[in-house]
């Protein structure tokens, strides 16, 4: 899927699509009192996101989106994609570590906004595009990629601190398929709820008095889906951006 184009202007599409691309490195940049566009000075990856970006928005008759529309590659993509959220919660937490000496709060949260960075600043994107949607908040309603992000930043703090009893690349390793089994079953089902959603009930109700019926329950995790970042969309979602960015280039 694309991101949804409310705005004309070329500079403000590309604009967006790189915090979503690199919004990981900009968030925990910023929290670690680092520069946030240091990720402009990885040339090879700025030339690589911008040519996706534009064969995406700007090729003719829409041939290379419908090309990763194909389930099957686009399976491989969104079980490629979660194999480098890994990666990334796994930077960041030993980066954190690296400025904070066992600071778990701090190597949770540099873990969590590298792997879910694009999440997490979506309103910011959304102000580049000329759009506000504050419904849209991760921090107030998360979205499923959001969650799994941050329970894996505070599985892999606790191993990094040797608080978990488990070698690292086992972790990883169980970390990685539990994320590619769970998004490819989302995708194949064309289910948008949460795995987490029944233990968030039972959680919410044992602690909290929340009182959720199973409907609700389904329609929460269906509305957190809306916020997730660019490939997490259903197919539904895929189909209208294609008709959205038709109209656009129509116009």
């Amino acid at each position: 899927g694309a991101v949804e184009v409310s705005v004309r202007s070329p500079v403000a599409c590309w604009f967006s699509a790189m915090l979503y691309c690199f919004g990981g490195s900009v968030l925990s940049s910023l929290m670690l009192a680092e520069p946030p566009i240091a990720f402009l000075a990885k040339g090879t990856n700025i030339l690589l996101a911008s040519s996706v970006w534009y064969l995406v928005f700007y090729c003719p008759q829409d041939i290379f989106y419908r090309c990763f529309a194909f389930l099957p590659l686009r399976l491989l993509v969104a079980g490629m994609k979660e194999v480098t959220r890994t990666w990334k919660i796994t930077a960041g937490v030993a980066h954190a570590d690296s400025h904070f000496k066992d600071a778990w709060l701090v190597m949770v949260a540099v873990g969590w906004a590298r792997g879910a960075g694009g999440g997490l600043i979506s309103n910011f994107e959304q102000l580049v595009r000329g759009v506000w949607k504050p419904e849209t908040n991760e921090l107030l309603k998360m979205s499923y990629p959001v969650k799994v992000t941050l329970i894996g930043a505070v599985l892999f703090t606790l191993q990094h601190s040797q608080y978990l009893t488990i070698a690292r690349h086992n972790l990883v390793f169980l970390y990685t398929v539990f994320l590619v089994v769970s998004k490819v079953t989302m995708m194949l089902t064309r289910s948008a709820t949460s795995p987490f959603a029944p233990f968030e009930a039972a959680l919410g109700h044992m602690f909290f008095g929340l009182q959720k019926t199973p409907s609700k329950v389904k329609g929460e995790g269906a509305a957190s889906s809306n916020g997730s970042s660019v490939c997490d969309r259903s197919s539904e979602q895929h189909r209208d951006g294609v008709k959205k960015r038709q109209a656009k280039k129509t116009e």
